[in-house]
């Protein structure tokens, strides 16, 4: 499974499980994030391309680190002007790990999972309760 989000002005594509390098987030190390703007979700063969976006899907990632890139060098020269500028920089990142890629049908499966749960607590008190019933004769 992998999606296509949006973030920062640049499209990634993400797995569970991958590091990605985003420009400069505001969220601190070890702090949950999460990217609504989910262009395209891939899921065993199914593709859901949105309109611009994927309604109910969202992904969530950690905040591993924040850091410097590598520093590039920036010149300016123009010839037989004696005009030379010489810049440096470093781009600001986040270092985000994707710990899950969710969609909107993902939150009506887990409900009737709920339901089941309920149904085996029901049996085990009716269960228990004639269990009871038995010892008292």
């Amino acid at each position: 499974m992998y999606a296509i989000i949006e973030a920062c002005g640049k499209q990634y594509k993400v797995t569970k499980g991958d590091v990605v390098f985003f420009e400069k987030l505001d969220a601190e190390e070890g702090k949950k994030v999460s990217f609504d703007n989910v262009v395209l979700v891939s899921d065993e063969g199914k593709i859901e391309v949105g309109t611009p976006y994927v309604k109910g899907a969202k992904v969530e990632g950690k905040v591993v680190a924040h850091g410097k890139g590598k520093k590039i060098i920036v010149f300016k020269y123009k010839a037989k002007k004696n005009y030379r500028r010489k810049q440096g920089h470093r781009q600001p990142y986040t270092k985000v790990e994707i710990t899950s890629i969710k969609l909107a049908g993902d939150k009506a499966e887990k409900a009737p999972k709920a339901e089941k749960t309920e149904k085996a607590e029901k049996v085990e008190t009716t269960a228990k309760k004639t269990a009871t019933k038995k010892e008292e004769v």
